[in-house]
Parts: structure tokens; C-alpha cells; sequence
């Protein structure tokens, strides 16, 4: 997994600035003008440390590191930008056609119950894989096959301010073999809404059950819990 990189002081983001421009550049090429030359040496060495800026032959070029972070920072003012979450979310009725849901235990949405989810990981090599990994450590199935139904993208807002975006890939399975416990609920789909839903739980729900081969929906909701 790649750890959050900031990178505050203004010789080494201008480094990185130049580098993201360009395949390598030579050491002049990258000292800011006016710098002091054992100045911008340590800041130079820093970023070759951290492991964001590579030596080669010709001069400096970025990292793997270094690459994976100019693609989550702005151009302009080198912040990581706000994205929307990327999840998988999985559908899972039982013979009696129940649904499953989830407690969420921490916030945002703390106590409200949902569909059993996880982000997806930068090294995961499929959505699909994603889905399957979520579904083993979230509720102990290995390998356990899924349908793709369909992806939705979520917005929430509180007071016209957005709280979340998320991109939700949704899949679906059936299962007897799931108990009820502390966190985790069977729940007849007609009476979903008795519940302290997440946002979006029940249209997700709804969509799913159409059956199409594949769907996409936008849902917004305004959260105020």
C-alpha cells in the first residue's frame, strides 16, 4: 500500500514541479533561482531519501513513489485533492429473500446499518478481486462468486455542503449460511426503511432488484443525523 506523502517546503515542491513535467532534468535544471546551492542540495538529497526523486545517469527523474504521488496532488498548489471513495458493496439475500445489513461502527454514519462494503486497494487486481477480498474479511467467505449487478455513484450533503462522494461497484450473492449477530441483521426488504439506514441503502436495494445486467444510478441524499 502507498503511504500519504505532503511535501510542505517550497525548494522540494518545486523540484517535484519540475520533474512532473519532464522524464529527468539535470541538477541546474532543478535549483530554483536565487537558491543557495547547499540549500537546495539538502532538500534535493531529502527527496532522494523519502524515496520520491531517483538518481540516474543523465540526472534526477521521479520515483515510483514520486509518480504515485504528482497523481493525487494538484498541479497548482501540490494539495492532495479530495476524491470521491472508490468501494465495493455487496447485495447478499438468503432463500427468504431477506437482505443483509451491516453496522457501521464508526463514523461518518456511526450506528446506522448498510450493506456490507470496503474501499478499494491500489493493489487490487480487479474490482472483482476487491469484491471477493471485502467479502472474506468482512463475512468469511473465501472465493465466493459474485455477480457484478451494477455500479451507483453517491453524494451526500448537509446544509447544501457535500459530505461524501463514493463510487459504489455493487454486487450481489446469495446465501443461507450467514447468522445474525451483534453488527449484522437480516432485514425484509419492504421494511428496510424501519431501520437507521446510510445513505442510499435503500435505493441501492431497489436498483439491485431489478435485475438488469448491468445498471448505473446517481443518488443524492442530505444527511442530518
Amino acid at each position: 500500500m502507498f503511504e500519504q506523502v505532503i511535501i510542505d517546503h517550497h525548494i522540494q515542491r518545486h523540484i517535484i514541479g519540475v520533474l512532473m513535467f519532464q522524464k529527468q532534468a539535470r541538477f541546474r535544471d532543478l535549483r530554483p533561482p536565487k537558491t543557495d546551492t547547499n540549500l537546495f542540495t539538502y532538500h534535493l538529497k531529502v527527496l532522494l531519501k523519502n524515496g520520491l526523486v531517483s538518481k540516474t545517469d543523465s540526472g534526477y527523474t521521479l520515483s515510483q513513489k514520486g509518480m504515485s504521488y504528482v497523481d493525487r496532488v494538484s498541479t497548482e498548489r501540490f494539495l492532495v485533492r479530495s476524491q470521491p471513495k472508490v468501494i465495493t458493496m455487496m447485495v447478499v439475500q438468503n432463500s427468504d429473500g431477506d437482505v443483509l445489513l451491516q453496522r457501521r461502527t464508526k463514523q461518518p454514519n456511526i450506528d446506522t446499518w448498510t450493506l456490507p462494503y470496503g474501499k478499494l486497494h491500489i493493489d487490487d487486481s480487479t474490482i472483482e478481486a476487491a469484491a471477493k477480498r471485502e467479502t472474506f474479511e468482512k463475512l468469511g467467505f473465501k472465493n465466493q462468486p459474485l455477480t457484478h449487478a451494477g455500479d451507483c455513484y453517491i453524494r451526500v450533503k448537509s446544509g447544501g455542503a457535500i459530505l461524501s462522494t463514493t463510487l459504489a461497484h455493487v454486487f450481489r450473492f446469495n446465501s443461507d449460511a450467514i447468522v445474525a449477530r451483534e453488527n449484522i441483521m437480516w432485514a425484509r426488504p419492504h421494511k428496510l426503511a424501519n431501520n437507521d439506514l446510510a445513505p442510499a441503502v435503500e435505493a441501492i436495494v431497489t436498483r439491485t432488484f431489478f435485475g438488469d445486467d448491468h445498471f448505473f444510478e446517481e443518488f443524492e441524499e442530505d444527511w442530518y443525523n
